[in-house]
């Protein structure tokens, strides 16, 4: 087990509002934490809302309850300040989720004695603009979609790098995902799965017709513009949030982002591959015949 010479002092738990779950698991946490002597606060938060985002900045840990959703969401309150991110498992999918509720005294007890590591997982800094004047930015830990809106018709896609055009893609839309989102709406699209640690850019096509079907994989120093064109809706969505619709002359710039999500993890490295297996219903001890 790696030590870390972190030591957390001021502990927000952030049960997710919205799972019944989750506030008896951040009770549980917040006993064994007073037991223990840590300072800590308890703020339960709806994760599916924009507004009323709590501050985050008061503290040098936060613990998300929840499934990967909620993880997801409480990266786009970590992140982008470099505050650690430990999340406990209480949705229904905990692929990102690092602690179960039946390890919380050990795992905690882990946490406070430094036997973790921190996993640096690239995010992506999009920017959404009109007439070349920015709208809007986000701080992406999974994914940026463009894609179709209420038309049940294919979109066209251009995608420009730093050199210039690269191609346009006819489909019903395109991905633009991190290693971590690899393994979520990219996979269900049957892109390919990369590790966390990789920093690398994932353009994936969905359902593309009469155009590039394959994935491509560009390096951490990409820049990506994405354009669209034609005469049905177009919409962009950020992991999963509410879609924005965007214009025809309207662009999508892609970069990586400055910042790094820090995932408190206490597992060795080929967690990833054995949770991988498990998730999707693979023996990892299956012997090949």
């Amino acid at each position: 087990m790696t030590t870390s010479k972190l030591a957390f002092n001021r502990i927000l738990v952030m049960p997710n509002a919205g799972i019944a779950r989750a506030a008896g698991i951040a009770s549980t946490i917040s006993a064994i934490l007073k037991r223990k002597g840590v300072e800590h606060s308890i703020i339960p938060y709806d994760f599916d809302q924009i507004n009323g985002l709590p501050d985050v900045t008061c503290c040098d840990l936060l613990i998300a309850i929840g499934g990967d959703g909620t993880l997801l969401r409480a990266g786009h309150l970590a992140g982008p300040i470099g505050l650690p991110l430990l999340g406990v498992q209480a949705g229904r999918l905990g692929f990102l989720v690092e602690v179960a509720e039946e390890e919380l005294e050990s795992r905690l007890d882990d946490l406070l004695a430094g036997h973790y590591r921190l996993e640096k997982r690239m995010m992506l800094d999009a920017e959404f603009c009109q007439a070349g004047i920015p709208k809007q930015r986000w701080d992406v830990v999974n994914e940026i979609v463009i894609a179709r809106g209420h038309d049940i018709r294919p979109i066209e896609v251009r995608v420009d790098l730093n050199e210039g055009y690269m191609t346009s893609y006819i489909a019903d839309g395109l991905i633009v995902a991190t290693a971590t989102g690899s393994t979520g709406y990219a996979l269900a699209a049957h892109g390919p799965i990369l590790p966390p640690e990789l920093r690398n850019m994932l353009l994936l096509p969905i359902a593309p017709h009469l155009s590039l079907d394959r994935a491509v994989v560009l390096a951490e120093g990409a820049s990506v513009t994405l354009r669209t064109s034609g005469v049905h809706e177009t919409v962009v969505s950020v992991d999963g949030m509410d879609p924005v619709v965007i214009g025809h002359e309207d662009t999508v710039k892609v970069v990586a982002n400055k910042r790094s999500l820090l995932m408190v993890r206490f597992r060795e490295p080929n967690y990833f591959y054995r949770d991988l297996a498990e998730v999707m219903q693979v023996s990892p001890q299956r012997k090949l015949t």
